[in-house]
C-alpha cells in the first residue's frame, strides 16, 4: 500500500489532518499552534469541531487537557493500523444470545437426515420437469437410482451455461469439481451407500463462501482472483453430506444488493428488477431452476428478502447455528447463513447436514433440531402484528390472504407488538464492524473500486462509520441486549409459538440484531404493470415466521403448513 496514499486517506477518515497532508499544508496562518509534540495537529478548536460529529459537548476549559492525550491515541491508531489483519479475524468480543435472553445452554445436536425417509417420487418425463424438482424428491430418485448424479449435474451446468447471461447470477462454474463429486455419489449409491437426503444433489454456493481451487470474490472487483487454500466449513459439511457444487453464486458487492463486478443479477420472475440482495445469484438461481438449492447469507435481509423478490424458500437461523468459517465477514455479531431453496422441507433437510458447532467460528453454537413435517398446528397460537397486515397497497389481498390461510389451518390468530428499536441502533453497529471488517479497504481509497467503474454504496458508509464513537458503539448493543430479551419475552407473553409478518418490515432490523429465526415463504404474486395481458412477468411477496431462539424447527413446522396449504411456491418464472 503507498504510504503517503494511506495516511492522507487515514487522516481524511479520523477527521484528523496529518501534517504531511494537503489539508494541513492549507491551514490558514493564523490556525492555533499545534501542542509541542502533537504530530498531528489536534487543538481545543479541533476538539469542538468534534464534538458536533459525536453528538457530545464539552467546555473550554475540558478541551484544553484533552488534546495531547487525543494526539496520542491517534498515533496508536495509525500504530495498530500497520498491523495486518485478515478479514477472517474476529474481534475478542462475542455475542451470547443464551445469556442475553436467560436461556440456558444447550450441548446436544439432533438432525433429522438420518431419521428422514425420502418420499416416493417419480421421474418426470422433461429435463424442464426434472430441474423443478424439490430435494425431497431428488433424494428419492437418487437413492432408488432412477436417476445419476452425473445425469442431474450435467443438466444443472446445462442449465447454468444457457439460462444465466439472461439473469447474471453466476460468478464461477465449478464443473471439474462436480462432476468429480457426481461420480463419487454415484459409485456410493451403486454400492448401496447412502449419505442422507443431499446425497447427489447439486448445489450452488454464495460467493462469499472459501472453495479450495476457485476464485472467492466477496462480489466485488478488487477481489475478483481471490483464492483460498481451504473450504469454509458449511462447504465441507455439505461435501461430507455427498452434495455437489456446480456453480458459486453472485453477491452485490462485499453482501450489499444485487450489483457486482459483473452486473447486476436479475429476478427471473420479472428481469426488469434486480434480484434484491445480497444473495441475489442463489436465490436467482433456484428460482429459475438453475440449481436444486443454495447458500445464502444475512445480516441485514439478505435472506429474506431475495428470497421475498424471487419466490423461493429461505431459512435464516438463529444466530451462531451454522459455522461461519471460511466465509466473508461483514459484521461478526450479525451474520449468518443459511439456506435457499423450492420448499420448506428442503430447507429442513438442508439445515440438518449444515448446523452445529466449530471450534474455527466462536460464535458457532450446538442447539437441538428436532423438525417434524407432519407436525400438526390446529390449535396452536400464532402472533401477528395488526397493522402490518391491515396496511393498504399492493399485496393488501396476498397479506390477507395469508391469515385467512393460516386461520384455516386451524391455529389461533393473536395479536401482539414488536419491540421498538430506539435510534439507529442496529446500523450503528452494521456499519462499525463492517468499517473495522473492511478497514485497509476504506483507508487505502480501493472502497471506492468495489463496482468500478460505477460507484458504491459502501464508499460513503464505511468512511462515515470512522465516526462512531467507541462508547456509541458499546451502547448500543447494551440497548440490544435488552432487545434480545423483550423479543425473546414476547412469545412467552403473548403465549404464541411463532409470529408472522410480511417479509418486508421493521422486523427485519429487529430480528437481525436479536439473532431469531426466520422462514420466509412465498405469499402471492401480481402482475407487472404496464405488461401486455397473459404477460408471464410476476411480481412476488413472502410472508416470514419468526421463533423463539434456537426454535429453528418450530419456525420450519409452521412456514411447512403454510407452504402445503398455498402451493406458492410451485410456479416456474417465465425466465426458466
Amino acid at each position: 500500500m503507498n504510504r503517503r496514499r494511506f495516511l492522507t486517506r487515514a487522516a481524511a477518515s479520523a477527521a484528523l489532518p496529518l501534517a504531511s497532508s494537503p489539508m494541513q499544508a492549507a491551514a490558514p496562518t493564523n490556525a492555533p499552534a499545534v501542542p509541542a509534540g502533537d504530530p498531528v495537529g489536534i487543538t481545543p478548536e479541533t476538539i469542538a469541531a468534534a464534538e458536533r460529529v459525536a453528538a457530545v459537548e464539552f467546555t473550554a476549559d475540558q478541551r484544553a487537557p484533552l488534546a495531547r492525550d487525543l494526539a496520542s491515541r491517534a498515533a496508536g491508531y495509525r500504530d495498530t493500523r500497520r498491523e495486518p489483519i485478515p478479514n477472517a479475524v474476529p474481534p475478542a468480543l462475542g455475542l451470547d444470545l443464551r445469556a442475553a435472553a436467560g436461556l440456558a445452554s444447550a450441548t446436544g445436536v439432533t438432525g433429522t437426515s438420518s431419521a428422514w425417509t425420502p418420499p416416493d417420487a417419480e421421474r418426470p418425463t422433461t429435463p424442464g420437469d426434472l430441474a423443478f424438482l424439490p430435494v425431497s424428491a431428488l433424494a428419492s430418485l437418487l437413492r432408488s437410482r432412477r436417476i445419476s448424479s452425473r445425469e442431474l449435474t450435467e443438466l444443472c451446468l446445462e442449465r447454468l451455461r444457457r439460462i444465466d447471461p439472461a439473469l447474471e447470477a453466476v460468478v464461477t462454474l465449478t464443473a471439474d469439481r462436480a462432476l468429480r463429486q457426481a461420480d463419487a455419489a454415484d459409485a456410493e449409491l451403486r454400492a448401496g451407500k447412502w449419505r442422507g437426503p443431499l446425497h447427489g444433489v447439486p448445489w450452488g454456493a454464495k460467493d462469499l463462501l472459501a472453495v479450495r481451487g476457485y476464485p472467492t470474490t466477496w462480489g466485488a472487483r478488487p477481489f475478483r482472483e481471490q483464492t483460498f487454500d481451504t473450504d469454509a466449513e458449511v462447504v465441507r459439511r455439505l461435501d461430507a453430506a455427498g452434495a455437489v457444487l456446480v456453480a458459486k453464486l453472485s453477491l452485490g458487492a462485499l453482501a450489499y444488493g444485487a450489483d457486482w463486478f459483473g452486473g447486476r443479477t436479475k429476478c427471473p420472475w420479472n428481469p426488469a428488477l434486480p434480484s434484491s440482495g445480497s444473495s441475489a445469484g442463489s436465490c436467482a438461481a433456484v428460482a429459475a431452476g438453475l440449481v436444486p438449492f443454495a447458500i445464502g447469507s444475512e445480516t441485514l435481509g439478505s435472506i429474506v428478502s431475495p428470497c421475498t423478490r424471487n419466490a423461493v424458500t429461505g431459512l435464516r437461523p438463529t444466530y451462531g447455528r451454522v459455522s461461519r468459517a471460511g466465509a466473508m465477514a461483514l459484521a461478526w455479531s450479525m451474520d449468518k447463513i443459511g439456506p435457499i431453496a423450492r420448499s420448506v422441507e428442503d430447507c429442513a433437510l438442508i439445515f440438518a447436514s449444515i448446523h452445529g458447532a466449530d471450534p474455527a467460528d466462536p460464535g458457532a453454537v450446538n442447539a437441538p433440531f428436532d423438525w417434524r413435517a407432519a407436525a400438526p398446528i390446529r390449535g396452536r397460537r400464532v402472533g401477528f402484528v395488526e397493522a402490518q397486515f391491515a396496511a393498504e397497497g399492493e399485496w393488501r389481498d396476498a397479506y390477507r390472504g395469508a391469515l385467512e390461510t393460516l386461520r384455516g389451518l386451524g391455529v389461533e390468530l393473536v395479536p401482539v407488538e414488536m419491540p421498538k428499536i430506539p435510534g439507529r441502533v442496529v446500523s450503528t453497529i452494521l456499519s462499525a464492524e463492517a468499517a473495522a471488517a473492511f478497514s485497509d479497504l476504506t483507508l487505502s481509497g480501493e472502497i471506492d473500486d468495489l463496482l468500478a467503474p460505477r460507484p458504491s454504496n459502501w464508499a460513503k458508509s464505511m468512511r462515515e462509520a470512522r465516526f462512531i464513537p467507541a462508547v456509541e458503539y458499546i451502547q448500543a448493543n447494551r440497548v440490544r441486549t435488552g432487545l434480545i430479551k423483550q423479543t425473546e419475552e414476547l412469545f412467552s407473553r403473548h403465549r404464541v409459538e411463532v409470529w408472522v409478518t410480511p417479509a418486508p418490515g421493521d422486523h427485519l432490523s429487529l430480528t437481525n440484531a436479536t439473532g431469531h429465526p426466520a422462514v420466509c415463504v412465498p405469499a402471492g404474486f401480481a402482475p407487472v404493470k404496464d405488461q401486455p395481458a397473459g404477460s408471464p412477468r410476476r411480481n412476488a411477496t413472502a410472508i416470514t415466521f419468526h421463533a423463539p431462539l434456537f426454535a429453528d424447527d418450530r419456525a420450519l413446522e409452521f412456514a411447512h403448513a403454510f407452504q402445503r396449504a398455498t402451493r406458492w411456491h410451485e410456479g416456474r418464472p417465465p425466465v426458466s
